[in-house]
């Protein structure tokens, strides 16, 4: 597993997670979700939980038997995953912030459908399996490829999902969007493979949505540091980060947020909004 930490010594848990999605090459999908966690967890040794993992790994590779085929590996993951480990979706506690938090998904064996399937990814990759994760609307997905043929996995309980059951799954969020009859969106679309930059960014924004209903402004800004980190042009996440500024009365830092939106954004049906709070800001 790749250990940049003893590569380098960045001077803050940002810059140390800005030196691992630096590049889409040799993403570290797991040490990058792990990294997440500093800004809640100050003390957090990462390279101390990618251990954990690793010692997962071995636990599962002496399971699988030399000859054994990718469908039987499969089966042998899951039952280790799930059964053996007991890791399952936290369904008491779904919006709770640790369940997004990989070292406490690691320690409670709860989590969300994204943090679970990328532990899952992580123990997958290393038996030789062909995974990749799915952005799925409202539910994170899990793709294996097997001779037999393309299984799309529910990370939550290994469940496959049939083509009419996906379906279903999306029809509510068509109606939201108006996406039906003539605006249909090819179904294939939803089942794209995540890149480990799409992953991290959908992790985030999980935390995102927890903390601004939460009106957790100090959490939801270092949540914003690192989206910007990851997508540098992603004018809408400054503007996000500088209304939470503006929330914690940083107003020199919130306008300078506002700005850069302002001055780059597309489409910006909140312009005036954005606006009238930059004025309040400068007054």
């Amino acid at each position: 597993m790749l250990n940049l930490a003893a590569l380098t010594a960045p001077s803050t848990p940002l810059d140390y997670f800005a030196l691992l999605v630096k590049s889409d090459t040799d993403f570290p999908l797991l040490e990058a979700a792990v990294a997440v966690a500093q800004d809640e967890y100050e003390d957090l040794d990462v390279q101390d939980v990618l251990g954990s993992v690793d010692q997962m790994i071995a636990k599962l590779q002496r399971k699988i038997p030399a000859d054994a085929v990718h469908l039987h590996k499969l089966h042998i993951l899951n039952r280790f995953f799930y059964m053996e480990l007991g890791f399952a979706g936290n369904v008491n506690d779904y919006y709770a912030p640790d369940n997004s938090y990989l070292n406490s998904v690691l320690k409670t064996r709860k989590g969300l459908p994204i943090t679970l399937a990328i532990i899952w990814l992580e123990l997958a990759g290393n038996i030789d399996l062909k995974v990749t994760g799915v952005n799925f609307p409202g539910h994170f997905l899990i793709k294996i490829a097997l001779p037999q043929g393309q299984v799309i996995m529910d990370p939550l309980d290994a469940r496959s999902l049939s083509g009419q059951e996906l379906a279903s799954r999306l029809e509510p969020f068509h109606k939201n969007l108006g996406l039906e009859g003539d605006f249909e969106v090819p179904f294939g679309l939803y089942l794209q493979d995540a890149t480990h930059r799409d992953i991290v960014i959908r992790l985030l924004r999980n935390l995102k949505e927890i903390y601004r209903g939460d009106t957790d402004w100090d959490r939801m800004v270092c949540v914003q540091n690192r989206l910007i980190t990851l997508l540098p042009e992603a004018w809408h996440e400054y503007r996000d980060r500088g209304l939470a500024l503006a929330k914690l009365h940083r107003r020199e830092a919130a306008v300078i947020d506002l700005d850069l939106y302002l001055h780059n954004g597309v489409d910006m049906g909140d312009r005036e909004m954005i606006l009238l709070t930059r004025a309040q800001m400068l007054a």
